[in-house]
């Protein structure tokens, strides 16, 4: 049996924990464009046409794209990035469920339901059923979710075995691949890092265009923070340069809320604000602008110092938090903005009741 199953097989509910035995690339259908009904993008002979005078590209119907997320995950790859334990394997897993399902993206968003193929690489099947039945609650697992632990590397059969999966799931919404560098193939020989990088999602993102099938690879984020969300994706530039869309996921140590930042070819650059609940594992959409729902370090060291000291203006605030007193300016207004702050005539600042 290989690892990437069709999705209508049953797990096992046995309480020995079941081994997944490693793909055979040689089961897996040869890979091809199969862009099924998309004939306007193929020649007589089948070849994808690659080049069109500016009229015939006018002239032409292209069928809508695949949405796996409306909004927000489109076809093509999408990078879902963040800090270790920020959260990622708990969001792609449950977005992964909700699509398989038919249900709702973080608690919010109606998504169609189909066929989800969840490579968990860093996971162990004990483990997924734990996070399973932490975000599953009473509800039934769909058994249109295949998950498998172990796939072989991209170039090296991983490719064959994805498209296999796909062949045999024509109406398939996602694939979610945790982590991206459990499954990215050796660098092409004498290429650059940003070459290597660019070609690793480049050869995942040829498969997601053949099969007009939505890609989600998780990954992770530089050390060092930055104002530019993108330039916090690891690697070199070619990484989020060769995918279609990169999602941040960031949340404060500690803390519940976090925000999504969307950017893309076929997404409109957006914030969404979430809050994770550790009990059942969900992350939730949340109403109103991302920035209300924010509460840096700087932010939460305003308000403890507010809340014990009300009526403070910044050069008291930042004394007492030791916090730079242009920095504490900056964002106390923007916290009055927000409506975390209210201040009089004279910039005294004080938490409103029952913030």
């Amino acid at each position: 049996m290989n690892a990437i199953h069709d999705s209508n097989q049953r797990p096992n509910h046995s309480s020995e924990e079941p081994t997944v035995p490693a793909i055979n690339p040689t089961d897996a259908p040869f890979l091809r464009p199969v862009r099924d009904g998309r004939g306007e993008a193929s020649k007589p002979d089948g070849r994808l046409r690659t080049h069109w005078t500016a009229d015939e590209l006018m002239a032409m119907e292209f069928v809508p794209p695949v949405w796996a997320v409306p909004g927000i995950i489109c076809e093509g790859v999408s990078l879902l990035c963040g800090p270790p334990k920020v959260g990622k394997s708990w969001a792609s897993l449950g977005l992964g469920l909700s699509v398989a399902a038919g249900g709702q993206a973080f608690h919010a968003i109606p998504v169609q339901g189909g066929p989800v193929l969840y490579l968990a690489l860093e996971d162990t099947p004990r483990r997924l059923q734990s996070r399973m039945g932490k975000i599953l609650g009473d509800r039934s697992a769909p058994s249109t979710l295949t998950l498998a632990t172990a796939c072989p590397l991209i170039g090296q059969g991983g490719d064959d075995a994805i498209a296999g999966w796909l062949d045999r799931n024509r109406g398939a919404r996602m694939v979610i691949i945790d982590v991206f560098a459990k499954i990215r193939g050796a660098a092409p020989p004498g290429a650059s890092a940003y070459e290597a990088d660019y070609a690793a999602v480049g050869a995942i993102k040829r498969l997601a265009d053949n099969y007009a099938v939505p890609f989600v690879l998780v990954h992770h984020v530089r050390k060092a923070g930055s104002d530019d969300f993108l330039a916090e994706v690891s690697g070199t530039n070619g990484v989020a340069g060769a995918a279609d869309a990169t999602l941040v996921l960031k949340r404060g140590r500690g803390q519940a809320d976090g925000v999504l930042y969307v950017t893309g070819r076929d997404v409109d650059e957006a914030e969404y604000a979430l809050s994770f609940n550790a009990a059942s594992g969900a992350w939730m959409l949340l109403d109103g602008p991302a920035d209300e729902h924010q509460t840096t370090d700087t932010r939460a060291a305003i308000l403890r110092y507010l809340r014990a000291n009300t009526g403070s203006g910044p050069r008291a605030i930042a004394q007492g938090t030791g916090l730079g007193e242009p920095n504490v300016k900056a964002t106390c207004r923007r916290m009055l903005a927000a409506g975390l702050l209210t201040a009089d005539g004279k910039a005294r600042y004080s938490v409103p009741d029952g913030a």
